[in-house]
């Protein structure tokens, strides 16, 4: 869910959830932007290499932003398209403008106006059986987080437990269908954007999750398992769900306290330090160690616990990750700290990032060129303190320029690369963990822990060594 704010949002008067409104903003995005590509591509007939190169990036940087702000702009499945195609490598969009995507995403996970009480509580009534009296002594009207498909209110059960009540939108479910039919709109646009994506098999990953994400009934059976996972852990906690008061569009799970997001940015160094492994450590453990991915690191989604623990919330965005295909993410990781291009490119061909149809057109010592900026940060050991200008992506910058003939053999080469469906979420979690990261200025040895997930090295740091503790009383 969003981040709650201190002074709520707005509500939110309207939502768009007509299947003619929804359809005919994704209809007009494509023929738009049909059009003025065509006349970009026109005009570069006349234009020099470098000219017709410019004006393709300014071309590729406005489609994807005004697809972003389109899908934005309409919650639901089609919000959470955005998001997800937003963690696409799109050729020709620089990293400026790759990093503004993320910033224009984040604030749009972060602004979202609530919903007011009385369009909810219908809703609540039919999914529960009766009224909110029998079930609640007290509900807060009044929602401290909205995000792409639902919000969040507090409440007391009749028992005297403190919860949270996640709601789902009315309506948001029923658009979803179409929703998912426009992704399939935007397949030629994404195909212009990434020549060598396999656009189709992204868009069934994507109709596949989101699908998932809006059953609540689905996402309280993962938060049930990631809780037994991580119970008594010495700094994890995931709160447990509230089964019999759940249904498919509301769930119900423990209140827990804790600081948020914001509150520990302005913390002290050590502090900001540990909270940052922890999070690092949740996801990569739950990846590597158990293959599950789940694809919302948003900041919005753990909380700092007076007990030094960090509570983790939202369990809908998840995929079981095979173990052979966590093995080659992980086999990517070590090619790249050992700078081994063959093993790299060996490493790509398994994990399906490169179809072996493919794979003699790409160079290796190249593949290593643009992995390992990209993915250094955690898979290279060595102490590494996060900023407010580092770059994840990390791409060189000293490299000598390169002429218009050099920058078209690359960009061949590049769009022979695609993004196997087992790692849309996988590239997701890592590019957001990087991104909250960043916004802690966080410092560790993010290759060494990161080594205990991937390669079974020993622990890094003492929070490895309590991990290692937790893990073998538990047999794991």
């Amino acid at each position: 869910m969003g981040t709650p704010a201190d002074d709520p949002p707005p509500e939110a008067k309207k939502l768009p959830t007509g299947r003619i409104a929804r359809t005919a903003r994704v209809g007009g995005l494509v023929t738009g932007q049909g059009v003025r590509w065509a006349g970009m591509r026109a005009a570069n007939r006349v234009r020099t290499p470098e000219r017709a190169a410019a004006a393709e990036n300014e071309r590729t940087a406005a489609l994807v932003n005004e697809l972003v702000d389109q899908l934005g702009r309409m919650r639901g499945a089609a919000m959470k398209v955005g998001q997800m195609i937003s963690m696409v490598e799109f050729d020709g969009l620089a990293e400026d403008q790759q990093d503004e995507l993320q910033r224009k995403l984040a604030s749009l996970r972060d602004g979202i106006p609530p919903v007011p009480f009385a369009r909810l509580e219908k809703l609540l009534r039919q999914e529960l059986g009766e009224p909110l009296g029998r079930v609640f002594s007290d509900f807060e009207e009044r929602a401290f987080a909205a995000a792409s498909i639902g919000q969040v209110h507090r409440a007391t059960t009749v028992d005297g437990d403190e919860v949270v009540v996640k709601v789902q939108y009315p309506g948001v479910a029923e658009a979803v269908e179409t929703d998912l039919r426009n992704a399939m709109l935007l397949v030629p646009l994404v195909k212009r954007l990434a020549p060598g994506l396999d656009a189709k098999a992204l868009a069934a990953e994507m109709r596949e999750r989101i699908a998932e994400e809006l059953d609540y009934e689905l996402e309280a059976q993962n938060q049930r398992r990631i809780e037994r996972l991580m119970r008594r852990h010495p700094f994890i906690r995931v709160p447990h769900v509230y089964t019999d008061l759940s249904r498919r569009r509301v769930l119900v799970s423990e209140y827990i306290e804790g600081q948020r997001f914001e509150a520990v940015r302005r913390a002290q160094e050590a502090q900001r330090d540990r909270y940052g492994e922890v999070v690092f450590r949740f996801y990569l453990g739950l990846l590597y160690r158990d293959h599950i991915a789940l694809g919302d690191p948003h900041p919005g989604n753990y909380l700092l616990r007076p007990d030094g623990q960090v509570g983790f919330l939202d369990f809908g965005l998840i995929r079981d990750i095979d173990p052979s295909h966590t093995a080659a993410e992980a086999a990517v990781a070590l090619a790249v700290r050992d700078k081994d291009a063959a093993e790299l490119k060996a490493a790509l061909v398994a994990a399906g990032y490169l179809p072996a149809d493919r794979a003699e057109s790409v160079d290796a010592e190249l593949a290593l060129r643009l992995m390992r900026p990209a993915i250094k940060w955690y898979s290279v050991p060595g102490q590494r303190r996060f900023s407010a200008g580092y770059e994840h992506r990390g791409r060189d910058r000293t490299r000598d320029p390169l002429d218009s003939e050099q920058r078209a053999a690359i960009k061949t080469q590049i769009n022979q690369f695609t993004v196997p469906p087992q790692s849309v979420l996988i590239r997701r979690m890592h590019a957001i963990v990087a991104f909250v990261l960043q916004n802690l200025r966080a410092g560790a040895d993010w290759g060494a822990i990161a080594a205990e997930y991937l390669h079974g090295a020993p622990p890094a740091s003492p929070l490895g060594h309590a991990e290692a503790e937790f893990l073998a009383r538990r047999g794991r």
